[in-house]
This record gives structure tokens, sequence and C-alpha cells, in this order.
């Protein structure tokens, strides 16, 4: 049952985790000090932007001269998603759905449950100087410990929010140097951080056919829930026969032993029609009936011909799911009644 798709566009599940991670990032400033370090005389904020450390590296190291490059390009951050893993850990029973109701288009809308997966993200730091570096790597580790959580509106028009955890695996550094390394002159400092997101992706969204909770604004009603009970008639507990009725001889009575003398059958009634309907519903066999079968009732002395069998499964059980009252509104209180019907009424 999965509905018709009512979500044109895609959930854009990555798309939305990417801008999540890179937002908790863009807002990092650096101070620069006098040589007391008691006086600010200059504040910035870092530029983030989305790529591969080696493409950064490649613009860095791009100017052969290097220091006009690497004071024009840094301090700045780069990140991207590097992967992504299924997490069969936070798995969720796959029939799970959640439902919100559109009051716009007064349709209910469904979803199943996401799907998890862990995307690993790097980021990489470049500075020029080691005080930079720290300054920026100060006003990131802290709020790790080793995650942090932010709320993300996931699937607005199931008006759902999920948390999103962020865990910091690990945090490297490494200086490339200018010139003659007795020199000591740093050329660039990088630091990489790597983090977890354990996020989801999350299926389309539909409207959900012939669930109890499908409210027509049409009709304002709600629909309701069949649920059928089917039992095997092909077996010596309960298998289901047509008879001759016009041309056979007296009614069955229910629990009666009936016994077909040519092949040694016997057997208990179940259920007899009585009527043009022509079914015979016989339990406790020793041996399938057949065809061309007499059969003959012990108490009753009726005899009939079996002209077929039936081999479809019978409606045992039909149990009808309704909302209660019926007029009830999607934000007015309700709740179920199940009317019950079983065989043979099933029949009718």
């Amino acid at each position: 049952m999965t509905g018709v798709q009512t979500c044109a566009l895609p959930i854009w599940s990555i798309r939305k985790i990417v801008v999540a991670f890179g937002t908790l990032f863009n807002d990092l400033y650096i101070k620069r000090y006098n040589k007391a370090g008691t006086t600010a005389f200059e504040t910035f904020r870092v530029p983030l932007s989305y790529g591969s450390k080696e493409r950064y590296l490649t613009a860095i190291m791009s100017d052969p001269t290097l220091t006009r490059t690497i004071g024009v390009s840094v301090p700045r951050i780069s990140f991207e998603l590097t992967g992504m893993n299924y997490d069969s850990s936070r798995k969720q029973q796959s029939l799970i759905r959640n439902f919100s109701y559109n009051t716009t288009t007064n349709k209910l809308l469904a979803q199943y449950a996401p799907v998890p997966y862990d995307f690993s993200f790097s980021m990489s730091i470049y500075v020029r100087n080691t005080e930079d570096g720290t300054q920026i790597v100060e006003q990131i580790l802290p709020f790790f410990k080793p995650d942090f959580t932010v709320t993300v509106d996931m699937i607005p028009t199931m008006s759902q929010k999920y948390d999103l955890p962020i865990i910091l695996t690990s945090v490297n550094t490494t200086t490339d140097y200018e010139g003659a390394l007795g020199d000591g002159t740093t050329r660039l400092i990088i630091w990489d951080l790597e983090f977890t997101v354990k996020g989801h992706l999350w299926p389309a969204v539909s409207e959900p056919a012939g669930l109890i909770g499908a409210y027509s604004a049409n009709t304002g009603r709600y629909g309701q829930a069949n649920t059928n009970i089917y039992i095997d008639t092909q077996n010596r507990d309960a298998q289901k026969v047509f008879v001759d009725f016009a041309n056979g001889n007296g009614v069955f009575t229910t629990s009666e032993t009936i016994r077909v003398d040519s092949r040694g059958v016997t057997g208990k009634v179940i259920y007899f029609s009585n009527s043009n309907t022509n079914i015979l519903l016989v339990g406790e066999l020793n041996k399938l009936l057949q065809a061309n079968d007499v059969v003959t009732g012990d108490y009753s002395n009726a005899t009939h011909t079996i002209t077929s069998t039936d081999k479809s499964a019978l409606k045992a059980v039909a149990i009808v799911t309704k909302v209660d009252p019926q007029s009830a509104g999607p934000d007015d209180k309700y709740g179920f009644s199940d009317e019950v019907t079983e065989w043979p009424d099933t029949l009718l």
C-alpha cells in the first residue's frame, strides 16, 4: 500500500545535512592583537567554502611568490562530504509511517520511516600562523563533547523536525615551511577535523490509500479499514464443496457425521447452505472429498452428490474498522469502532 505520489520535488535529505553542517562554522572570527596581547586592532570573519582540501591547496599554492597568495587566501575554512555508510544499529521497523494533515489541501500525508546513514565530513582550516589556527580551533572544539546536536526541519510538509547528532572523531595539524627548514619561516598551517553526522535518508511523501485516517474534505468523513481473514478450504479441517442440491435429498444438520461409503470417507458438517448456493463445508475429514462423491448424513439421512470442490480461500472473518463518530473532523477527538462479520455471513 504505497499510495499516490504527491511530492513532485525531491526531499533533498543530503543537501539539507550538508547545509546544516556548514552552518555551524560560518560565523567564526579572528582577532589580531598588539604585541602586548591586550588590544585587538583587527577583527574579521573566516571565509567558509564547500570543496575538497586538494582544490584549495592548489589555489593557495598557485602563486609562485607564495606570500601574496597565502596572505590573500588564508585564513579560510573548507569542508566536504567524503562518504556515507548505512547504520544498521539505528534501523527502524520498515512499515512504520509518519502522518501529517495538510490543512491547505485537506489531505492526509504519509511517509515511511527514514533509512539511517552515517555521513562523513572532512574540514580543513588554513592559516598563516599558529595564533590564527588556535583561535579558530578553540571556537569549535569546546562544543563537541564529542558530539553536538542540531535540530533540522528536514520535511516541512510533514511538520516534523529531527535531531542531527554531529560527532567530532579526530583533530590533526600539519605545518609546511617556506624556504630552508633552518629559516623557520612558516608557509602554511593546516588543521584537519573529521566529523560523523548521524543522519537519515527520507523516502517520498505520499497520500495513503485506504487508510482509516484518510479524511475527505468533499464528504466530511473518514475512510475505513477492511481486514479479511481467510482459511484454506482444501484441507481436512475445513473443505468447501458444491453439491447438486436440486437433485439431492434432505438437509444436512450442523455437526452431524457424513460418509462417502464408496471411498470410506467420514467427516462432520460445519455448514450447509440449504439453498441454491449448494455450499457444503465439512471438517474432521479422514480423506478429502472429490467430485461425484455421494455424501450421506448419519443423523439427517440426507444424500447429495458433490459436483465440484472449491479451491479458493474462504473468507472466514471480515472486520471493518471505522472512525467513531464518522462526522469527526481532523482536529476533533475520535475513537474507532469494529464491525465483525463471521462466516457464513461473509458470503452476503
